[in-house]
C-alpha cells in the first residue's frame, strides 16, 4: 500500500481477479500516460482474490509493458480491502466478476466510484478487459492496447473534474 498524499491528487485503484496481468498493466499504463501529461495521481492496483498478494506481476506481463516502455516489476500484488473505497476516487474493475465482487465488499461510507475501465472508451462501454493469463504473448498485447485506452479515457475524465 502506497503512502498517502495530498487529497488534491486524484486516487485511482484498478482492480482484477489476481493482480498480476491486468490490475497492474491498467496501473503501469495510467502511471506512464499520466506521467507525460504531467498530472499528479495517486494509482493503485488490487485483486478481489489473495492468491498472489506480495508476489510480482506475470513475467509476461511485465514484457508486454516493459516493451511500450513502462516497468511494472517493482509493483506486488495485494487484496482490496473496504478501505480502498474511501481511500480512492476511482474503483476501477477490469471485468463484470470483479465488479460484482466490488460492490459486494463496498461499505456503506464508501466514497469512490465504481466502473469498468472499458467504460472510459468510446464505444466500448459495458465490456471487460481481455483476460491474457491461460493465453500467449499476443492476448498480453490485447490486454495492454485495452488498458491503455480505458487509461486514457480515464485520464481524460480525470482532467476534466
Amino acid at each position: 500500500m502506497g503512502v498517502a498524499l495530498p487529497s488534491d491528487r486524484a486516487a485511482v485503484l484498478f482492480v482484477c481477479l489476481g493482480n498480476i496481468c491486468r490490475s497492474p498493466m491498467a496501473e503501469g499504463a495510467l502511471r506512464h500516460l499520466a506521467g507525460e501529461a504531467g498530472i499528479a495521481l495517486r494509482v493503485d492496483s488490487a485483486g478481489t482474490g489473495d492468491w498472489h498478494v506480495g508476489e510480482p506481476p506475470d513475467r509476461r506481463a511485465q514484457a508486454t509493458a516493459r516493451r511500450h516502455g513502462v516497468d511494472i516489476s517493482g509493483l506486488r500484488g495485494r487484496q482490496v480491502t473496504a478501505a480502498d473505497f474511501r481511500r480512492f476516487d476511482h474503483v476501477v474493475a477490469l471485468d463484470h466478476a470483479n465488479l460484482g465482487n466490488l460492490r459486494a465488499l463496498r461499505p456503506a461510507d464508501g466514497t469512490a466510484r465504481l466502473s469498468l475501465l472499458l467504460d472510459h472508451v468510446a464505444g466500448r462501454a459495458g465490456q471487460a478487459v481481455a483476460d491474457p493469463y491461460y493465453g500467449g504473448d499476443a492476448g498480453f498485447e490485447t490486454t495492454w492496447a485495452e488498458v491503455t485506452a480505458g487509461a486514457a479515457g480515464l485520464l481524460d475524465l480525470i482532467r476534466r473534474g
